[in-house]
């Protein structure tokens, strides 16, 4: 006999005991002869598969509406309903999010070989790695660990249709290879404050004609963000920045991003938006895109 669920139970406790309680159902189909468990796997299949088509139309709908919208980013705040979209595959994490996820499993075996491996960019379904350690600048080692790391990509991230392993050195986050030198206003690159002004642990606000910027400084690594909090535009720069857990909080209804990839860690759906960024002889570029 389960116990029933009361105002008492934590969200986490209800979504353990309830785990449990699938886990139980699942271990007893399984002793089931061979024509009742695949019965209890057919219905279960069935009731899934209308379960996901009603919750994707709801999704849907209330992704058409702004109102319906914000209700969307707080119900999946709830981890019961989070894992049950998960389930159905109705909501994911981002593709820099899944990326990092899997270079930091990768980690480990890299760093075994004197090596580590950072995370540049994810741009058009290609991932830019920059390798430092021992890897770098040994050209057999770089070559090994770039088909281990695109390997492993492709077995978690699909959507990865290749790995390019980029030049070493004092480059921000966020880089975009073929822009390095340019200069022209034209093509989208704007002056941002000397690197200098935003030491390791800082933000600052950089404000355009074509999108308010935020700069972040995260132990050295530069990167640049929509100045927009994904859960209602309102802006980022008087949040809390924690250097030592690599997030930064938005101020107004303290959703949690992660500093580096922008991915948020409320509602891991969500993202922020990332804006190209280079330094050149001291100072930041920013290229903003329009809107």
């Amino acid at each position: 006999m389960t116990t029933p669920l009361n105002g008492h139970d934590t969200a986490i406790d209800a979504l353990e005991r309830l785990a449990l309680r699938i886990e139980q159902a699942i271990a007893a189909v399984g002793k089931l002869d061979d024509q009742a468990r695949e019965c209890a796997l057919e219905l279960q299949r069935a009731i899934e598969t209308f379960h996901k088509e009603a919750l994707t139309r709801i999704v849907r709908r209330l992704k058409d509406d702004p109102r319906g919208k914000e209700l969307l980013f707080d119900l999946v705040d709830d981890p019961l309903i989070y894992t049950l979209f998960a389930r159905h595959e109705i909501v994911r994490p981002n593709i820099v999010a899944r990326v990092s996820r899997v270079l930091d499993a990768a980690r480990p075996y890299i760093r075994s070989h004197g090596g580590d491996v950072e995370l540049v960019e994810v741009r058009e379904n290609v991932v830019y790695v920059r390798l430092h350690g021992s890897c770098n600048g040994c050209s057999l080692s770089a070559v090994t660990l770039r088909n281990e790391i695109e390997a492993a990509l492709r077995a978690n991230v699909p959507e990865i249709v290749g790995v390019q392993v980029v030049a070493a050195g004092a480059v921000p986050a966020l880089i975009m290879p073929e822009s390095i030198g340019v200069r022209d206003p034209l093509a989208g690159w704007v002056a941002g404050p000397p690197a200098s002004d935003v030491p390791p642990g800082a933000m600052r606000r950089l404000e355009t004609d074509h999108a308010d910027i935020l700069i972040i400084n995260l132990d050295g690594r530069l990167s640049a963000f929509r100045n927009a909090c994904a859960h209602q535009g309102l802006p980022l720069n008087g949040g809390l920045l924690d250097p030592e857990s690599g997030t930064l909080t938005c101020p107004w209804h303290g959703f949690c991003y992660d500093a580096s990839s922008g991915e948020c860690l409320t509602v891991p759906q969500a993202q922020l938006e990332p804006f190209p960024l280079r330094v050149e002889q001291g100072r930041i570029w920013v290229r903003p895109t329009q809107g």
